[in-house]
Protein backbone atom coordinates (compact mmCIF):
# COMPACT_ATOMS: atom_id res chain seq x y z
CA UNK A 1 0.00 0.00 0.00
CA UNK A 2 2.95 2.35 0.58
CA UNK A 3 3.77 2.39 -3.13
CA UNK A 4 0.19 3.09 -4.06
CA UNK A 5 -0.11 5.89 -1.50
CA UNK A 6 2.97 7.56 -2.92
CA UNK A 7 1.73 7.11 -6.49
CA UNK A 8 -1.73 8.42 -5.63
CA UNK A 9 -0.39 11.51 -3.86
CA UNK A 10 2.82 12.37 -5.67
CA UNK A 11 1.31 15.27 -7.61
CA UNK A 12 -0.01 16.79 -4.37
CA UNK A 13 3.39 16.31 -2.75
CA UNK A 14 5.03 18.11 -5.66
CA UNK A 15 2.45 20.91 -5.68
CA UNK A 16 2.99 21.51 -1.96
CA UNK A 17 6.75 21.66 -2.43
CA UNK A 18 6.38 24.15 -5.28
CA UNK A 19 4.23 26.33 -3.02
CA UNK A 20 6.96 26.27 -0.37
CA UNK A 21 9.64 27.08 -2.93
CA UNK A 22 7.70 30.18 -3.99
CA UNK A 23 8.47 31.71 -0.59
CA UNK A 24 11.89 33.45 -0.88
CA UNK A 25 13.26 32.44 2.52
CA UNK A 26 16.71 34.01 2.06
CA UNK A 27 18.26 34.24 5.52
CA UNK A 28 21.31 36.28 4.47
CA UNK A 29 19.32 39.33 3.31
CA UNK A 30 17.22 41.25 5.91
CA UNK A 31 14.72 42.33 3.26
CA UNK A 32 13.45 38.73 3.14
CA UNK A 33 12.92 38.44 6.89
CA UNK A 34 9.14 38.32 6.57
CA UNK A 35 9.39 35.64 3.89
CA UNK A 36 11.65 33.52 6.08
CA UNK A 37 8.93 33.50 8.74
CA UNK A 38 6.28 32.70 6.14
CA UNK A 39 8.33 29.67 5.13
CA UNK A 40 8.45 28.57 8.77
CA UNK A 41 4.67 29.03 9.10
CA UNK A 42 4.14 26.97 5.94
CA UNK A 43 6.24 24.11 7.30
CA UNK A 44 4.48 24.22 10.66
CA UNK A 45 1.10 23.84 8.96
CA UNK A 46 2.28 20.93 6.79
CA UNK A 47 3.74 19.07 9.79
CA UNK A 48 0.48 19.45 11.67
CA UNK A 49 -1.49 18.20 8.67
CA UNK A 50 0.80 15.17 8.43
CA UNK A 51 -0.01 14.21 12.02
CA UNK A 52 3.04 15.47 13.93
CA UNK A 53 2.29 16.54 17.52
CA UNK A 54 3.42 19.56 19.53
CA UNK A 55 4.41 21.52 16.43
CA UNK A 56 5.62 24.99 17.32
CA UNK A 57 7.77 27.84 16.12
CA UNK A 58 10.54 28.10 18.70
CA UNK A 59 11.73 31.68 18.74
CA UNK A 60 15.43 32.54 18.70
CA UNK A 61 17.35 35.78 18.46
CA UNK A 62 17.05 35.29 14.71
CA UNK A 63 14.75 33.06 12.69
CA UNK A 64 12.46 30.54 14.39
CA UNK A 65 13.15 26.82 14.62
CA UNK A 66 10.23 24.59 13.66
CA UNK A 67 9.90 21.76 16.18
CA UNK A 68 7.43 18.89 16.38
CA UNK A 69 7.39 15.32 17.62
CA UNK A 70 5.57 12.02 17.47
CA UNK A 71 6.38 9.99 20.56
CA UNK A 72 4.77 6.56 20.52
CA UNK A 73 6.64 4.48 23.09
CA UNK A 74 9.66 5.33 25.27
CA UNK A 75 10.90 1.76 24.78
CA UNK A 76 11.31 2.43 21.04
CA UNK A 77 14.31 4.26 19.57
CA UNK A 78 14.04 7.98 18.89
CA UNK A 79 15.15 9.69 15.68
CA UNK A 80 15.76 13.45 15.53
CA UNK A 81 15.19 14.75 11.99
CA UNK A 82 17.14 17.89 11.08
CA UNK A 83 16.77 20.15 8.05
CA UNK A 84 16.65 23.82 7.14
CA UNK A 85 14.07 25.99 5.39
CA UNK A 86 16.29 28.99 4.65
CA UNK A 87 17.94 29.28 1.26
CA UNK A 88 20.91 30.97 -0.37
CA UNK A 89 20.51 34.34 -2.12
CA UNK A 90 19.48 33.85 -5.75
CA UNK A 91 21.83 36.49 -7.19
CA UNK A 92 22.68 36.92 -10.00
CA UNK A 93 19.04 36.72 -11.08
CA UNK A 94 19.84 37.34 -14.74
CA UNK A 95 21.60 33.97 -15.01
CA UNK A 96 18.47 32.01 -14.11
CA UNK A 97 16.61 30.41 -17.02
CA UNK A 98 13.39 30.86 -15.03
CA UNK A 99 12.77 33.10 -12.00
CA UNK A 100 14.33 31.50 -8.88
CA UNK A 101 11.17 31.82 -6.79
CA UNK A 102 8.73 30.82 -9.52
CA UNK A 103 9.44 27.07 -9.53
CA UNK A 104 8.96 25.05 -12.69
CA UNK A 105 9.39 21.39 -13.55
CA UNK A 106 11.37 20.81 -16.75
CA UNK A 107 12.84 17.54 -18.00
CA UNK A 108 11.99 15.82 -14.75
CA UNK A 109 13.70 18.45 -12.58
CA UNK A 110 12.31 21.04 -10.16
CA UNK A 111 14.01 24.39 -10.85
CA UNK A 112 13.98 26.89 -7.99
CA UNK A 113 16.23 28.30 -5.29
CA UNK A 114 16.10 25.80 -2.42
CA UNK A 115 14.77 22.96 -4.57
CA UNK A 116 17.59 20.68 -3.42
CA UNK A 117 19.24 22.72 -0.65
CA UNK A 118 17.33 22.09 1.48
CA UNK A 119 13.58 22.60 1.10
CA UNK A 120 13.09 19.71 -1.31
CA UNK A 121 15.09 17.33 0.85
CA UNK A 122 13.57 18.51 4.13
CA UNK A 123 10.08 18.14 2.67
CA UNK A 124 10.79 14.49 1.82
CA UNK A 125 10.78 13.81 5.56
CA UNK A 126 7.43 15.52 6.07
CA UNK A 127 5.80 13.48 3.33
CA UNK A 128 7.53 10.26 4.40
CA UNK A 129 6.04 10.74 7.87
CA UNK A 130 2.60 11.38 6.38
CA UNK A 131 2.93 8.23 4.31
CA UNK A 132 3.81 6.13 7.36
CA UNK A 133 0.81 7.52 9.19
CA UNK A 134 -1.63 6.73 6.40
CA UNK A 135 -0.36 3.94 4.18
CA UNK A 136 -1.57 1.03 6.31
CA UNK A 137 1.89 -0.52 6.69
CA UNK A 138 2.03 -0.48 10.47
CA UNK A 139 2.27 3.24 11.16
CA UNK A 140 5.30 5.00 12.60
CA UNK A 141 7.67 2.36 14.03
CA UNK A 142 9.68 4.59 16.39
CA UNK A 143 9.67 7.98 18.07
CA UNK A 144 10.41 10.90 15.77
CA UNK A 145 11.35 14.52 16.54
CA UNK A 146 11.58 17.22 13.88
CA UNK A 147 13.88 20.24 14.18
CA UNK A 148 13.98 22.38 11.02
CA UNK A 149 15.92 25.64 11.31
CA UNK A 150 16.00 28.89 9.35
CA UNK A 151 19.64 29.95 9.60
CA UNK A 152 21.77 27.14 8.16
CA UNK A 153 22.93 29.29 5.26
CA UNK A 154 24.28 31.95 7.66
CA UNK A 155 26.04 29.71 10.17
CA UNK A 156 23.32 28.24 12.45
CA UNK A 157 24.48 30.36 15.38
CA UNK A 158 21.09 30.39 17.09
CA UNK A 159 20.61 26.67 16.52
CA UNK A 160 23.60 25.92 18.75
CA UNK A 161 22.10 28.08 21.51
CA UNK A 162 18.73 26.35 21.08
CA UNK A 163 20.34 22.92 21.32
CA UNK A 164 22.29 23.88 24.43
CA UNK A 165 19.10 25.14 26.09
CA UNK A 166 16.95 22.15 25.07
CA UNK A 167 19.15 19.09 25.50
CA UNK A 168 16.49 17.04 27.25
CA UNK A 169 13.82 17.96 24.70
CA UNK A 170 16.12 16.96 21.84
CA UNK A 171 17.46 13.70 23.25
CA UNK A 172 17.44 10.96 20.63
CA UNK A 173 19.36 7.88 19.57
CA UNK A 174 20.39 9.19 16.18
CA UNK A 175 20.02 12.28 14.00
CA UNK A 176 18.74 11.86 10.45
CA UNK A 177 19.31 14.58 7.89
CA UNK A 178 19.08 14.97 4.14
CA UNK A 179 21.30 17.87 3.12
CA UNK A 180 23.71 15.76 1.10
CA UNK A 181 23.59 13.70 -2.08
CA UNK A 182 24.23 10.49 -3.96
CA UNK A 183 26.77 9.68 -6.66
CA UNK A 184 24.13 9.13 -9.35
CA UNK A 185 20.54 7.98 -9.67
CA UNK A 186 21.78 4.48 -10.44
CA UNK A 187 24.63 4.60 -7.89
CA UNK A 188 23.23 5.25 -4.41
CA UNK A 189 25.64 6.43 -1.74
CA UNK A 190 25.71 7.70 1.82
CA UNK A 191 28.12 10.41 2.90
CA UNK A 192 30.12 9.45 5.98
CA UNK A 193 32.41 12.48 6.14
CA UNK A 194 32.09 16.23 5.79
CA UNK A 195 34.66 19.00 5.65
CA UNK A 196 34.73 21.87 8.12
CA UNK A 197 34.73 25.58 7.28
CA UNK A 198 36.56 28.79 8.11
CA UNK A 199 35.07 31.84 6.36
CA UNK A 200 36.41 35.40 6.31
CA UNK A 201 35.92 38.82 4.78
CA UNK A 202 39.08 40.83 4.23
CA UNK A 203 39.42 44.58 3.73
CA UNK A 204 42.54 46.22 2.30
CA UNK A 205 42.82 49.99 2.71
CA UNK A 206 45.28 52.31 0.96
CA UNK A 207 44.80 56.07 0.52
CA UNK A 208 42.16 57.96 2.49
CA UNK A 209 40.02 58.46 -0.62
CA UNK A 210 39.75 57.27 -4.24
CA UNK A 211 42.52 58.89 -6.27
CA UNK A 212 42.92 59.99 -9.89
CA UNK A 213 45.02 57.26 -11.49
CA UNK A 214 46.87 59.76 -13.67
CA UNK A 215 47.84 62.13 -10.88
CA UNK A 216 48.71 59.41 -8.35
CA UNK A 217 49.33 56.24 -10.37
CA UNK A 218 52.81 54.87 -9.76
CA UNK A 219 53.23 56.80 -6.52
CA UNK A 220 50.84 54.95 -4.19
CA UNK A 221 50.07 51.34 -3.40
CA UNK A 222 46.87 50.32 -5.16
CA UNK A 223 44.72 48.31 -2.68
CA UNK A 224 43.18 46.21 -5.46
CA UNK A 225 46.60 45.33 -6.86
CA UNK A 226 47.81 44.55 -3.37
CA UNK A 227 44.83 42.35 -2.57
CA UNK A 228 45.21 40.40 -5.82
CA UNK A 229 48.91 39.80 -5.13
CA UNK A 230 48.16 38.69 -1.56
CA UNK A 231 45.50 36.26 -2.73
CA UNK A 232 47.75 34.89 -5.48
CA UNK A 233 50.42 34.12 -2.89
CA UNK A 234 48.10 31.87 -0.88
CA UNK A 235 48.82 28.92 -3.21
CA UNK A 236 52.10 27.70 -4.66
CA UNK A 237 52.69 26.21 -8.11
CA UNK A 238 51.53 22.78 -6.91
CA UNK A 239 48.23 24.01 -5.53
CA UNK A 240 49.39 23.77 -1.93
CA UNK A 241 48.18 26.40 0.54
CA UNK A 242 51.10 28.52 1.73
CA UNK A 243 49.80 29.56 5.16
CA UNK A 244 52.44 28.37 7.68
CA UNK A 245 51.28 25.36 9.76
CA UNK A 246 48.08 25.08 7.71
CA UNK A 247 48.65 21.35 7.14
CA UNK A 248 50.12 20.64 10.58
CA UNK A 249 47.13 18.65 11.86
CA UNK A 250 45.68 17.38 8.59
CA UNK A 251 44.71 13.71 8.75
CA UNK A 252 46.67 11.80 6.12
CA UNK A 253 44.75 8.73 4.97
CA UNK A 254 46.59 5.46 4.53
CA UNK A 255 47.04 4.06 1.02
CA UNK A 256 44.47 1.39 1.90
CA UNK A 257 41.92 4.01 2.96
CA UNK A 258 42.55 6.02 -0.21
CA UNK A 259 42.11 2.87 -2.29
CA UNK A 260 38.79 2.19 -0.58
CA UNK A 261 37.53 5.70 -1.40
CA UNK A 262 38.69 5.26 -5.00
CA UNK A 263 36.19 2.44 -5.46
CA UNK A 264 33.40 5.01 -5.82
CA UNK A 265 32.64 5.49 -9.54
CA UNK A 266 34.13 8.67 -11.01
CA UNK A 267 34.72 9.79 -14.59
CA UNK A 268 37.22 12.64 -14.91
CA UNK A 269 36.14 13.60 -18.42
CA UNK A 270 32.47 13.73 -17.46
CA UNK A 271 33.33 15.83 -14.41
CA UNK A 272 35.23 18.33 -16.56
CA UNK A 273 32.50 18.47 -19.20
CA UNK A 274 29.76 18.96 -16.61
CA UNK A 275 31.25 22.30 -15.54
CA UNK A 276 32.58 23.38 -18.93
CA UNK A 277 36.29 23.11 -18.16
CA UNK A 278 39.00 21.58 -20.36
CA UNK A 279 40.85 20.12 -17.40
CA UNK A 280 40.41 19.68 -13.64
CA UNK A 281 42.80 21.50 -11.32
CA UNK A 282 43.96 21.03 -7.76
CA UNK A 283 46.58 20.03 -5.26
CA UNK A 284 49.35 17.94 -6.78
CA UNK A 285 49.53 14.32 -5.70
CA UNK A 286 45.80 13.79 -5.21
CA UNK A 287 42.94 12.70 -7.43
CA UNK A 288 39.97 14.96 -8.14
CA UNK A 289 37.66 13.05 -5.75
CA UNK A 290 40.32 13.27 -3.04
CA UNK A 291 40.78 17.00 -3.59
CA UNK A 292 37.04 17.51 -3.06
CA UNK A 293 36.70 15.35 0.02
CA UNK A 294 39.77 14.48 2.12
CA UNK A 295 41.98 17.51 1.40
CA UNK A 296 41.61 21.05 2.76
CA UNK A 297 41.10 23.94 0.34
CA UNK A 298 41.18 27.73 0.14
CA UNK A 299 39.00 29.66 -2.30
CA UNK A 300 38.06 33.26 -2.99
CA UNK A 301 34.26 33.48 -2.99
CA UNK A 302 33.98 37.13 -3.96
CA UNK A 303 36.23 40.13 -4.70
CA UNK A 304 35.42 43.76 -5.31
CA UNK A 305 36.65 47.34 -5.15
CA UNK A 306 36.93 50.51 -7.22
CA UNK A 307 34.67 51.38 -10.13
CA UNK A 308 32.62 48.52 -11.61
CA UNK A 309 29.88 50.43 -13.43
CA UNK A 310 29.42 51.04 -17.15
CA UNK A 311 32.18 52.75 -19.06
CA UNK A 312 35.49 53.93 -17.62
CA UNK A 313 36.46 55.77 -14.45
CA UNK A 314 40.20 56.10 -13.95
CA UNK A 315 40.59 55.84 -10.20
CA UNK A 316 42.81 54.11 -7.68
CA UNK A 317 40.35 52.80 -5.12
CA UNK A 318 40.74 53.56 -1.45
CA UNK A 319 39.63 50.05 -0.50
CA UNK A 320 39.43 46.51 -1.84
CA UNK A 321 37.52 43.56 -0.39
CA UNK A 322 37.30 39.80 -0.72
CA UNK A 323 35.48 36.89 0.86
CA UNK A 324 37.68 33.85 1.42
CA UNK A 325 36.70 30.41 2.67
CA UNK A 326 38.69 27.35 3.66
CA UNK A 327 37.31 23.81 3.77
CA UNK A 328 38.83 21.78 6.57
CA UNK A 329 39.45 18.07 7.11
CA UNK A 330 39.66 15.89 10.24
CA UNK A 331 42.06 17.10 12.96
CA UNK A 332 41.89 20.69 11.74
CA UNK A 333 39.66 23.04 13.75
CA UNK A 334 37.97 26.21 12.61
CA UNK A 335 39.46 28.23 15.51
CA UNK A 336 42.96 27.05 14.66
CA UNK A 337 42.68 27.83 10.96
CA UNK A 338 40.93 31.15 11.57
CA UNK A 339 43.83 32.29 13.75
CA UNK A 340 46.45 31.07 11.26
CA UNK A 341 44.72 32.84 8.36
CA UNK A 342 44.29 36.12 10.24
CA UNK A 343 47.93 36.22 11.28
CA UNK A 344 49.26 35.26 7.85
CA UNK A 345 47.06 37.50 5.73
CA UNK A 346 47.83 40.51 7.90
CA UNK A 347 51.56 39.76 7.84
CA UNK A 348 51.83 39.51 4.03
CA UNK A 349 50.30 42.94 3.39
CA UNK A 350 52.76 45.11 1.42
CA UNK A 351 53.83 48.55 2.61
CA UNK A 352 51.29 51.23 1.84
CA UNK A 353 48.10 49.34 2.85
CA UNK A 354 46.47 48.16 6.03
CA UNK A 355 44.47 44.95 6.36
CA UNK A 356 41.45 44.00 8.41
CA UNK A 357 40.28 40.36 8.58
CA UNK A 358 36.73 39.76 9.80
CA UNK A 359 35.86 36.11 10.50
CA UNK A 360 32.34 35.05 9.63
CA UNK A 361 31.10 31.57 10.52
CA UNK A 362 32.97 28.32 10.83
CA UNK A 363 32.38 24.65 11.43
CA UNK A 364 34.21 21.47 12.26
CA UNK A 365 34.95 18.50 10.00
CA UNK A 366 33.32 15.21 10.94
CA UNK A 367 33.43 11.53 10.06
CA UNK A 368 30.40 9.41 10.98
CA UNK A 369 30.52 5.69 11.82
CA UNK A 370 29.63 3.05 9.26
CA UNK A 371 29.28 0.20 11.76
CA UNK A 372 26.27 1.58 13.65
CA UNK A 373 22.73 0.22 13.58
CA UNK A 374 21.57 3.54 12.12
CA UNK A 375 24.01 3.46 9.21
CA UNK A 376 23.15 -0.17 8.46
CA UNK A 377 19.44 0.72 8.56
CA UNK A 378 19.99 3.53 6.06
CA UNK A 379 22.11 1.35 3.78
CA UNK A 380 19.49 -1.41 3.81
CA UNK A 381 16.75 1.14 3.08
CA UNK A 382 18.62 2.39 0.02
CA UNK A 383 19.31 -1.13 -1.15
CA UNK A 384 15.58 -1.86 -0.94
CA UNK A 385 14.51 1.12 -3.03
CA UNK A 386 17.48 1.45 -5.43
CA UNK A 387 18.09 -2.27 -5.85
CA UNK A 388 21.77 -2.05 -4.93
CA UNK A 389 23.81 -1.33 -1.82
CA UNK A 390 24.97 2.29 -1.37
CA UNK A 391 28.61 3.31 -1.53
CA UNK A 392 30.02 5.16 1.52
CA UNK A 393 31.56 8.47 0.43
CA UNK A 394 33.09 11.58 1.95
CA UNK A 395 31.48 14.86 0.98
CA UNK A 396 33.27 18.06 0.13
CA UNK A 397 30.74 20.41 1.68
CA UNK A 398 30.26 21.49 5.27
CA UNK A 399 27.34 20.97 7.63
CA UNK A 400 28.76 22.46 10.83
CA UNK A 401 25.83 21.39 12.97
CA UNK A 402 26.74 17.68 12.58
CA UNK A 403 29.83 18.16 14.74
CA UNK A 404 27.85 20.41 17.07
CA UNK A 405 25.17 17.73 17.55
CA UNK A 406 27.87 15.25 18.48
CA UNK A 407 29.54 17.57 21.00
CA UNK A 408 26.34 18.95 22.58
CA UNK A 409 23.98 15.97 22.42
CA UNK A 410 26.43 13.10 22.10
CA UNK A 411 24.56 11.80 19.04
CA UNK A 412 25.88 10.62 15.70
CA UNK A 413 24.15 11.57 12.45
CA UNK A 414 23.16 9.65 9.35
CA UNK A 415 23.47 11.71 6.16
CA UNK A 416 20.71 10.22 4.02
CA UNK A 417 20.71 12.67 1.12
CA UNK A 418 19.29 12.33 -2.39
CA UNK A 419 20.71 15.29 -4.30
CA UNK A 420 23.21 15.19 -7.15
CA UNK A 421 26.42 17.17 -7.66
CA UNK A 422 24.85 18.52 -10.86
CA UNK A 423 21.90 20.09 -8.99
CA UNK A 424 23.65 23.50 -8.96
CA UNK A 425 23.03 24.26 -5.29
CA UNK A 426 24.15 27.79 -4.35
CA UNK A 427 24.22 28.60 -8.08
CA UNK A 428 21.77 29.93 -10.67
CA UNK A 429 19.33 27.30 -11.96
CA UNK A 430 19.43 25.13 -8.84
CA UNK A 431 17.24 22.06 -9.34
CA UNK A 432 16.22 18.78 -7.77
CA UNK A 433 15.08 15.72 -9.67
CA UNK A 434 11.47 14.62 -9.30
CA UNK A 435 12.88 11.09 -9.21
CA UNK A 436 15.13 12.02 -6.30
CA UNK A 437 12.37 13.76 -4.35
CA UNK A 438 10.02 10.80 -4.67
CA UNK A 439 12.80 8.27 -4.08
CA UNK A 440 13.60 10.00 -0.82
CA UNK A 441 9.98 9.79 0.32
CA UNK A 442 9.95 6.11 -0.60
CA UNK A 443 13.25 5.31 1.13
CA UNK A 444 12.93 7.15 4.46
CA UNK A 445 10.16 4.92 5.92
CA UNK A 446 12.34 1.87 5.27
CA UNK A 447 15.05 3.49 7.37
CA UNK A 448 12.68 3.89 10.31
CA UNK A 449 11.45 0.30 10.08
CA UNK A 450 14.97 -1.11 9.75
CA UNK A 451 16.27 1.01 12.62
CA UNK A 452 13.37 0.20 14.93
CA UNK A 453 13.76 -3.51 14.24
CA UNK A 454 17.50 -3.39 14.95
CA UNK A 455 17.24 -1.37 18.14
CA UNK A 456 14.30 -3.23 19.73
CA UNK A 457 15.55 -6.78 19.30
Amino acid sequence: MAASYLADNQQRFLDELLDWLRIPSVSADPKFQGDVRRAADFLKARLEEAGVNNVALCETAGNPIVYGDYLTDPALPTVLVYGHYDVQPADPYELWQSPPFEPVIKDGKIYARGACDDKGQAYMHVKAFEMMMRDGQGGVPCNIKFMIEGEEEIGSNNLALFVQANKEKLQADVILLSDTGIIANDVPSIEVGLRGLSYHEVEVTGPNRDLHSGLYGGAVQNPINALCAMIASLHDENGHITIPAFYANVEELTPAARAELAKAPFNEAEFEASIGLPVAYGEAGYSTPERTSIRPTLDVNGIWGGYTGEGAKTVIASKAFAKISMRLVPNQTSDEITALFQEHFTRIAPAGVTVQVRPHHGGEPVVTPTDSAAYRAAAAAMETTFGKAPVPTRGGGSIPIVAMFKSELGIDSVLLGFGLDSDAIHSPNEHFGVFNFLKGIETIPHFYRNYAAAETR
